[in-house]
């Protein structure tokens, strides 16, 4: 009997333990919950973190945009300025060119009244200090013609007149050859080229448009060639060594206004 009661206390026992198994082992399941709540603060505060992150990129982007729009405005700005800067460099060139213009136009002007009056002045007075041309030279129209005293061969006369940056006279134009014609020269060398066969004589007025008057090689000069001179309307043919005198021309130095307008 006693062996019984045994048997059913370590039964009853033991299902009493098996009985309270399951009761810790729901304490232990429910006691395992505790750390979500940290996960729900270090959640929080990761998302508080996006959002002051999103807030910054937000006013970061509205800081952009306006100073970025602020910087356009300030560019469209200065390409205004620099656009007006330019129409107005572009106007003020057009106008210093047209101001320059005129000033050629009146410096033309000047100089062609300045050039007759002194040529009315050289007609009174031969050696007026507006006379363009060196002393003792004849002027005409644009040309200064030097009538020499001296007695020299053709090719002397030809050296002297390059010492005097000037040329044999050579007769292309009508005016030069009333000029020449009015001064009833005799005996001068010309600017024609020497030639081998002589000729009597020519017409003064005949030989404008020659082709002789083009300067040929000239280096070697003998007794069997001959060169032209002028006497008279005439032009005559005669040894380039014999002796003449020679008449140079040259162009005229433009005419000081001063010099015209100081009477």
């Amino acid at each position: 009997m006693s062996e019984e009661v045994t048997y059913a206390d370590i039964k009853f026992q033991d299902s009493g333990q098996t009985k309270d198994a399951p009761k810790f082992d729901n304490l232990e399941r429910k006691a395992t919950p505790a750390p979500s709540h940290v996960w729900r603060q270090t959640a929080l505060a990761l998302t508080l973190l996006c959002l002051l992150l999103l807030i910054g990129l937000g006013v970061l982007g509205s800081m952009f945009y306006i100073t970025s729009k602020a910087e356009m405005e300030k560019s469209n700005k200065l390409q205004s300025i620099k656009e007006e800067l330019e129409r107005n460099v572009s106007l003020q060139l057009v106008s210093n060119m047209n101001i320059s213009k005129k000033i050629m136009n009146l410096s033309t002007t000047m100089q062609e009244i300045a050039t007759k009056l002194c040529y009315e002045l050289y007609r009174r007075q031969t050696e007026h200090k507006c006379k363009p041309c060196p002393e003792k030279w004849k002027w005409h129209e644009n040309n200064c013609f030097g009538l020499l005293d001296e007695q020299l061969t053709w090719q002397e006369s030809e050296k002297l007149c390059s010492a005097e940056n000037a040329s044999l006279l050579k007769i292309k134009n009508q005016s030069i050859l009333e000029f020449v014609k009015s001064q009833y020269l005799y005996g001068y060398w010309l600017g024609l080229s020497p030639r081998k066969d002589p000729t009597h004589y020519e017409n003064l007025d005949e030989t404008i448009i020659s082709a002789n008057w083009y300067i040929r090689n000239t280096d070697d000069l003998n007794n069997k060639i001959w060169c032209g001179y002028i006497e008279k309307p005439y032009i005559y043919y005669g040894y380039c060594t014999s002796r003449k005198k020679p008449i140079c021309e040259k162009l005229a130095n433009p005419v000081k206004i001063e010099d015209a307008l100081m009477i």
